[in-house]
């Protein structure tokens, strides 16, 4: 068991008790590469899901320290984010950018195209909507290549066991597995969480984290407007729609979630919570604007995670963990931002400072540090698996929404056992599909009624 999991026995719980645990995906055989690097020490790189993140990811991917790298396909369902993409990078990037036409695939099957175009030993970015991780993992696991993705990459319990099972057949195969949860790669972070483990703080109490802004990102949508389909629209306003992203709570809040349940190196077993739907005028989508949950931990400690999409309001967007010795800043401003510092008492001011983070100037980016961290441990075979690790910040993440949007305690056993999910047959999707959630007379979703619908989310 991971290092960050192994204070707590839900994972193995919940697979000992499931007894149906979900197979990893049966996709179509091997093809026979289609590109060879120039180099035998080129690690080629394909892109799927081509939006700003897959983008910037395949950036990072360019730019490690441990090259060469180079790009040599990319897919998504909408032709242009594919052209834009490669058209961008191929600027930024020059040689290190060669997706020439015929490497650039649209359409559902494009995954399986882009990565036929690798070597075993390659990379394969996922930054396609959550629903697909699962999906496209397993095909990378079958054709032995190493993988990074994007958060959050899970939102319910059946995606959840499919993964964790790929995770391990991903290990078993020496794979190397990076997750978009950079916060484990800010060295202010990493530095912090080990001066907590070794009792600076003394015993956690609470945590505090929130991330209270306008509205950002697609978590707004009003009525689709009839093109493209009803499906590859969700898809591009993916923060609409639980199925697609885990809705904007799971989205916009994974980040802190996920290093504060790190500082305490422990995950929750069960939350609580509240959230509204507000000033939502002519809005479909399925998001509340405001949420509050309580996450309790196996030991009674607290963590405390507020979000708000709501205009006009205080920003708040920052991270504290408080213990009996004293205080943390976690993240001071943004998912992790520097510096963390410690504090006597439990106010956060410069006169009670005992400690505050120095970073290397080339070490403060932690969007390239997991990169080269990830690139690192493949050009030395070290392991290095982050997916098991990302399926439980995914799901603790969901649990959190999930009790909010029923108005139910939930545990995390249950959550990780449920047999909800949210776009089943994902992986036979045709650009002719419907989408898993359809549209009423009205143009109207199904929305979260906690209190009134309890058994499921919606």
């Amino acid at each position: 068991m991971s290092e960050t999991t192994k204070h707590i026995s839900t994972r193995r719980e919940f697979l000992g008790h499931t007894g149906r645990i979900a197979a990893a995906t049966t996709l179509a055989g091997l093809a026979v590469p289609r590109v060879h690097a120039a180099e035998n020490n080129t690690l080629q790189v394909a892109l799927i899901g081509c939006g700003g993140r897959g983008t910037g990811a395949a950036a990072d991917a360019l730019s490690v320290k441990q090259g060469p790298t180079k790009l040599v396909a990319a897919a998504d369902v909408f032709e242009n984010r594919v052209r834009s993409s490669v058209e961008g990078l191929k600027k930024r990037f020059a040689d290190k950018v060669d997706v020439p036409q015929d490497r650039q695939f649209v359409g559902f099957d494009g995954y399986q195209k882009a990565m036929d175009c690798l070597k075993p030993g390659d990379i394969a970015i996922f930054a396609s909507p959550l629903a697909f991780r699962w999906v496209h993992f397993g095909y990378a696991v079958q054709k032995g290549l190493h993988v990074f993705m994007e958060k959050p990459i899970t939102a319910d319990g059946p995606t959840s066991r499919r993964m964790i099972k790929q995770a391990e057949e991903a290990s078993k195969k020496n794979l190397k597995v990076g997750v978009g949860l950079m916060s484990r790669h800010a060295r202010h972070l990493q530095e912090l969480q080990q001066r907590i483990q070794d009792g600076e703080l003394g015993d956690i109490i609470a945590m505090r984290g929130y991330r209270m802004a306008g509205p950002i990102g697609s978590a707004f949508s009003e009525k689709w407007p009839g093109n493209p389909s009803e499906l590859l629209w969700q898809i591009q306003r993916f923060h609409s729609f639980i199925w697609a992203s885990g809705g904007c709570f799971s989205d916009f809040n994974i980040h802190i979630i996920d290093h504060l349940c790190w500082m305490k190196n422990a995950w929750p077993v069960k939350a609580q919570a509240v959230g509204g739907r507000h000033y939502r005028g002519a809005c479909v989508d399925q998001n509340f604007d405001s949420y509050g949950v309580e996450y309790t931990f196996a030991d009674g400690a607290k963590l405390f995670m507020d979000g708000r999409n709501i205009a006009g309001c205080t920003d708040i967007y920052c991270s504290y963990v408080h213990g009996s010795k004293g205080l943390a800043v976690a993240s001071k401003h943004g998912d992790c931002g520097a510096p963390s510092s410690i504090h006597k008492g439990q106010n956060p001011d410069r006169d009670s400072m005992t400690w505050q983070a120095e970073v290397p100037g080339d070490q403060r980016n932690p969007y390239v540090n997991e990169w080269n961290d990830l690139v690192d441990a493949i050009r030395a075979d070290k392991p290095y698996n982050e997916a098991e690790r990302g399926v439980m910040a995914s799901a603790v993440t969901s649990l959190g929404r999930k009790a909010a949007h029923t108005g139910r305690e939930i545990t995390l056993e249950a959550m990780l056992n449920s047999e909800e999910e949210y776009a089943p047959d994902c992986d036979k999707w045709t650009m002719d599909s419907p989408p898993p959630l359809k549209s009423d007379a009205d143009g109207k979703y199904p929305i979260p009624q906690p209190g009134i619908v309890t058994a499921r989310e919606f």
